[in-house]
């Protein structure tokens, strides 16, 4: 029997982080990553293999990563886990001991109903396995015209990075609008704007009633009836936890299908941690149970578990998830941080809410200039911080970040006011009209007026 003293499962960025982060806090331990996967995808890079990078070994994550760090790894499947023998059987016919367990199990595509049991030519999904999107960019690249059903993240990029590599593309939104479940309406229609100046066939409002054709698809047709022809259907309708080895070795679940942990990250066994897409997420907001499958959650709750692996801390403890987004469509990047306007109602918080629109770079006239709009929602009767979201070019995704951390630390709206910034033409929007800043004035100027 082979043996170690932590047995990472898993080897996409929460398993990454885990078995790294394991090793630097406790050096004298060993540590084994399994998976069974031989090269691991970069999972935020996917929709990007179809246009912008060239070719999917761009979207590699190279092994040295695990060893250089001093982890072993090992290519096989775990297909059974003892929590009582503290042991692992894998595909490969290896038993393989620990004396502590991080799942990093990960997410699969969800396929609706709709579309279950229906293998046809030309009907692909969006996992995250090497072989099959090296295989789908094949068949890709000999189809004209590509639907893809689901307008979320994936979606939309998906559809962008498919129009720049010339295809005809229909993206189909059975809400409102593109984005929603993350944005509120004045971003949402702006990126349905920019998609459809670049080219996409957004069709929004309606669901899919059924994929058409028999062994190869021709289309779908929509629950209104009408009848869109293509060469290629994709299902980009979003990920469920993959649980099935954690729940039959007897690891509980909560009611939407995670593997229950606390704010260690630890399940009911003190030995067994789960960590990533497969593991439980309460928002840091509402302290709902939320579906939040986000690298960069992964990550930190990777970090969480492997510093708490044999001894708890008080401060370092996982405090809830913030849902941080961003994506681009075109030039324009957009970010969200925390609850939407909508969101944030419904949970019963009594918020007041301000914007401001300005140049990213000082004087407007600086080449490369893009206008940046920041939302922030802030509690009424605390000021705190509870969400934000913001539209512009390359700053875009740190300031999202930077949201994110004004949640994290509960800062209120004055804090924002008088904090302390650093600018620079090339690189910001100008101090005296500073997006967070201005926005953050605006919401305390609404009080004053209220």
């Amino acid at each position: 029997m082979r043996k170690t003293d932590v047995l990472v499962v898993g080897g996409s960025a929460s398993g990454i982080v885990a078995a790294t982060t394991a090793k630097a806090f406790h050096p004298g331990k060993s540590v084994l990553l399994v998976r069974r996967e031989k090269q691991v995808l970069t999972p935020c890079g996917i929709p990007y293999i179809f246009a912008t990078l060239r070719g999917i070994d761009q979207d590699l994550i190279p092994d040295r990563v695990l060893l250089n760090a001093g982890v072993d790894l090992l290519i096989d499947e775990v297909v059974a886990v003892d929590q009582e023998a503290k042991t692992c059987a894998t595909a490969g016919g290896e038993t393989i001991g620990f004396e502590k367990l991080v799942l990093a199990l990960g997410s699969v595509p969800s396929v609706p109903k709709t579309f279950r049991g229906k293998e046809r030519e030309n009907l692909f999904l969006i996992p995250k396995d090497k072989e099959y999107l090296e295989r789908m960019v094949r068949r890709l690249g000999e189809c004209g015209s590509v639907i893809i059903v689901g307008g979320g993240f994936i979606g939309v990029e998906v559809a962008d990075e498919l129009t720049k590599s010339g295809k005809r593309v229909t993206l189909i939104e059975k809400l409102p609008h593109v984005l929603e479940l993350a944005f509120d309406p004045e971003l949402t229609i702006k990126a349905e704007e920019i998609l459809k100046d670049r080219g996409v066939n957004v069709v929004a409002g309606v669901g899919v009633r059924e994929v058409m054709g028999k062994g190869r698809v021709t289309g779908v047709r929509l629950e209104s009836g009408e009848e869109i022809k293509s060469d290629a259907v994709i299902l980009a309708t979003g990920y469920i936890p993959a649980t099935g080895l954690a729940e039959a070795a007897g690891i509980p679940l909560n009611r939407m299908g995670f593997v229950q942990v606390n704010e260690y990250m630890m399940t009911e066994n003190r030995d067994v941690f789960a960590v990533g897409d497969c593991a439980e997420k309460k928002s840091f907001i509402t302290r709902d149970s939320i579906p939040v499958m986000l690298a960069s959650t992964a990550c930190a709750e990777a970090r969480i578990a492997a510093m708490n692996l044999y001894s708890l801390s008080a401060v370092k403890t996982f405090g809830g998830t913030i849902a941080i987004y961003s994506t681009a469509v075109g030039t324009t990047a957009f970010g969200v941080a925390g609850v939407k306007e909508n969101l944030a109602r419904e949970r019963g918080f009594d918020i007041v809410t301000g914007s401001f629109q300005g140049a990213d770079k000082h004087p407007g006239t600086m080449p490369g200039t893009q206008i940046q709009l920041v939302k922030l929602i802030a509690s009424r009767e605390s000021g705190v911080i509870i969400g934000g979201q913001v539209m512009g070019g390359d700053g875009t995704g740190e300031l999202t970040n930077l949201i994110g951390i004004m949640i994290q630390n509960r800062m209120t709206v004055s804090s924002i006011m008088t904090a302390q910034i650093g600018t620079h033409p090339l690189l910001t929007a100008p101090p005296t009209a500073y997006p967070l800043t201005r926005a953050a004035m605006a919401i305390t100027l609404s009080y004053r007026h209220g």
